[in-house]
C-alpha cells in the first residue's frame, strides 16, 4: 500500500462529515496530531441538523446500517459507539407497500423473514429467500475484505483467490437476472435489487457484486440512533474532542499553500493558513478540484448517480401503517429506472422512501406531532432539469407528491403540515455537488474500486482524498470506511476488520436454518 512519504505529525481534516471525523479518529488512535476544518457551526456535512419550529430534523441519511464499521472510528482512540449514542434495531427494517395495495415487512432475522415471505407469497417463495440470503452471506464475504475495505494502488490488485470466489457466485452477472435466481415473485425482486439505485444504476444494469448494499439493508440489519441520524457524526466528534483533535467551526477554506509537491498550509476564509504535514480532503469532486486547481484526467469523463427531491414534513398526525422506513412502490419498475437514468423525466409512477423517525423518538417533534421525511429519487441536472429548471418546478413537484401521497393512502397529509422543508438539485448544487446529486458519481463496473477516483492525489505526495467521491463509495458504511482508509494512507497501519464476516456455508437448493444474526 502507497503511504504518505515524509513527515506526517500533523494532518489537518477538510470538513467534519462521517468520513472527515472517521478519518480523524484513525489518525488519533495512531498517535497523529489532528486538526478538523468544518465550514459548517458543528459535524455532520450531509448527516447535519436543522432545527424549525421545535422539529429537529436529519438534514441528511436516515438509514444507519453495519454500525460495527462505526464502533471502529471509536474504538481506534479507545472508545465505544455504544457508548456514545443507544441505537435501536428496527424491527421491520422496512416495510415495502406495493401498487396492489399488499405489503411485506422486511426483517433482517432469518426466520421471521421466512416466515413473512411464506404469508406473502408462499412456500416456494420463502425457500428461495433462505437460498438468496445465503448467497448475499457469501457475497459479502468475498467483496468485504479485498474489495470494499481496501486501498487500491492499481487494478492487479483484484487479482485474488476472492475474485474467483465472487466470480463463481455470479457476481459479474446481472443483478436483477441473479435475484430471480431465487425469487419469482417480482416484488420481492423489488425488495432486494432496489438499492442498486444508491450506486447509481438500475438492476436490470447493474452487477450483481451490488446485491452486497441489499446484504447490509436485509440481513446485517437497519439501526435507528436516538436523536435522530445526527447523533452519530456529534458522538464521532466528541470522541475525537475528547482524544485531543482541534476543531475550527465556521472555517471555510479558500485554498492550500502548495511548495515542492507538497501542501504546507490550509488557508480559511478569515485568512489565516493553517500549517500541516499532511491534508485529508473530504468534500465532493469539485471543490477539492477546486481547491487543488485541477482536474484529473480520465479516459471517460464520471458519470453520476441520479438525484433526489427530499420533502421533510412536520405533522400534526400520522398514519398507522408507516412504519419506521416505508418504501411506497409504484406500479412502473423498468421504466423508473429508465426515467431517473437514461431518459432525464421525472418519475411518472414515482417510488419513495418515506421515513418517519418520531416512530422511535418522540423527542425529535413537539408533543404529539410527527416528522415524516419523503425521498424521490430524480434525475440528476445532467441528464434532467438544470439546476436552475428546478427553483420554479420544484414547488411544482412538491405539491404533486403531496398529491400521490394521500393517493396511496396518506389522507390529509397537506393539510397536515406545520412546519417543512423542501431541498431539491438546485440546493444540492449549491452547496457543491456534481451535477446536483448528493449520491456523487455512479458506481458503473468503470467507477468502482481501483477505477474509482483514488484517494491519492497524483504530484502531490501528502494529499489524500475521503468521502463518496473516492473508494470505496456511496452510503454511510462505505464513507466510514473511506475515513479509515485515508487514515491508513497517513498512518500505514490497517486496523483489523470488525464488521461481521458471513458464514462460509454454501448456498443449496434447499433452504438451511441459521444463517448470520
Amino acid at each position: 500500500m502507497r503511504t504518505v512519504p515524509g513527515p506526517t505529525e500533523h494532518v489537518v481534516v477538510v470538513g467534519a462529515g462521517l468520513s472527515g471525523l472517521a478519518a480523524a479518529l484513525h489518525l488519533l488512535g495512531a498517535g497523529r496530531r489532528v486538526t478538523v476544518v468544518e465550514r459548517d457551526a458543528g459535524p455532520g456535512g450531509r448527516a447535519g441538523r436543522l432545527d424549525i419550529g421545535g422539529y429537529r430534523l436529519d438534514t441528511g441519511p436516515t438509514v444507519l446500517t453495519m454500525p460495527d464499521i462505526a464502533d471502529e472510528a471509536f474504538a481506534a482512540v479507545g472508545d465505544s459507539l455504544h457508548r456514545r449514542v443507544e441505537l435501536v434495531a428496527l424491527h421491520p427494517a422496512y416495510r415495502a407497500q406495493f401498487a396492489d395495495g399488499s405489503h411485506v415487512d422486511v426483517h433482517t432475522d432469518a426466520d421471521a423473514m421466512e416466515a413473512e415471505v411464506r404469508r406473502f407469497a408462499g412456500a416456494a417463495e420463502a425457500a428461495g429467500y433462505r437460498r438468496l440470503r445465503l448467497w448475499l452471506e457469501r457475497l459479502y464475504s468475498a467483496q468485504m475484505r479485498h474489495f470494499i475495505d481496501t486501498n487500491f494502488d492499481s487494478p492487479w490488485q483484484l487479482l485474488c483467490p476472492d475474485l474467483v470466489r465472487l466470480a463463481a457466485l455470479g457476481g459479474f452477472g446481472r443483478l436483477d437476472a441473479q435475484i430471480g435466481r431465487f425469487l419469482t415473485d417480482e416484488r420481492l425482486r423489488r425488495v432486494f435489487s432496489f438499492q442498486s439505485l444508491y450506486a447509481g444504476v438500475a438492476p436490470a444494469r447493474a452487477r450483481a457484486a451490488y446485491a452486497v448494499i441489499a446484504y447490509m439493508d436485509t440481513v446485517a440489519g437497519v439501526f435507528f440512533p436516538r436523536g435522530g441520524m445526527h447523533a452519530l457524526p456529534q458522538a464521532m466528534a466528541d470522541a475525537a474532542r475528547d482524544a485531543g483533535a482541534r476543531f475550527r467551526w465556521s472555517a471555510d477554506v479558500t485554498g492550500l499553500e502548495l511548495s515542492a509537491g507538497r501542501v504546507r498550509a490550509v488557508c480559511v476564509a478569515s485568512g489565516e493558513s493553517i500549517a500541516c504535514d499532511a491534508v485529508i480532503l473530504t468534500p465532493d469532486l469539485p471543490v477539492v478540484h477546486r481547491l487543488l486547481g485541477r482536474v484529473p484526467k480520465r479516459p471517460v469523463k464520471l458519470r453520476h448517480s441520479p438525484s433526489a427531491v427530499v420533502l421533510q414534513a412536520g405533522t400534526d398526525r400520522t398514519w398507522p401503517e408507516l412504519a419506521h422506513h416505508t418504501i411506497s412502490f409504484g406500479a412502473a419498475w423498468k421504466r423508473t429506472f429508465r426515467e431517473l437514468t437514461r431518459t432525464g423525466e421525472l418519475m411518472s409512477d414515482p417510488s419513495l422512501l418515506i421515513t418517519r423517525p418520531t416512530t422511535h423518538d418522540s423527542r425529535l417533534a413537539p408533543p404529539g406531532k410527527h416528522l415524516h421525511y419523503i425521498l424521490a429519487p430524480c434525475p440528476n441536472t445532467t441528464t434532467g432539469p438544470s439546476a436552475g429548471a428546478w427553483h420554479d418546478l420544484g414547488p411544482r413537484y412538491r405539491n404533486s407528491l403531496v398529491t400521490e401521497l394521500e393517493r396511496r393512502g396518506l389522507h390529509g397529509f397537506g393539510d397536515s403540515i406545520e412546519e417543512e422543508t423542501l431541498v431539491t438539485p438546485a440546493d444540492w448544487t449549491f452547496q457543491g455537488h456534481a451535477a446536483g446529486t448528493p449520491f456523487s458519481a455512479s458506481h458503473t463496473f468503470v467507477q468502482t474500486g481501483p477505477f474509482r477516483p483514488r484517494n491519492l492525489v497524483r504530484g502531490l505526495d501528502n494529499v489524500v482524498l475521503a468521502g463518496c467521491g473516492t473508494t470505496p463509495g456511496v452510503g454511510v458504511p462505505t464513507v466510514l470506511i473511506s475515513g479509515k482508509l485515508a487514515a491508513a494512507r497517513i498512518t500505514g497501519t490497517r486496523p483489523p476488520v470488525r464488521a461481521r464476516q458471513a458464514p462460509e456455508r454454501v448456498p443449496g437448493v434447499h433452504p438451511v436454518e441459521g444463517g448470520v444474526r
